[in-house]
């Protein structure tokens, strides 16, 4: 480790659990974050799926079966098993 690294470590261990959990929980989050260009091509993904869908409802390829009709069914099939 380079030494403010080490020293930045060493200080975050002399802080209360309380606030080593924050400082770790923080840390995570930070590597989780995408960056601009994933969420450039999620937003893109996410475009294109929403346009296909509207595409396939607009020339009647999907089923107008309500969610209910549809929970109801697979609550049935899950209980036969």
């Amino acid at each position: 480790m380079i030494e403010r690294v080490q020293e930045l470590l060493n200080e975050a261990m002399a802080l209360s659990p309380e606030d080593r959990a924050d400082v770790a929980a923080e840390l995570l989050v930070s590597l989780e974050e995408p960056s601009d260009t994933d969420q450039a091509s999620v937003q893109s993904a996410w475009a294109k799926e929403i346009e296909s869908r509207a595409r396939r409802v607009t020339e009647s390829e999907t089923s107008d079966e309500t969610w209910e009709s549809v929970r109801s069914r697979i609550a049935n099939s899950l209980s036969n098993r």
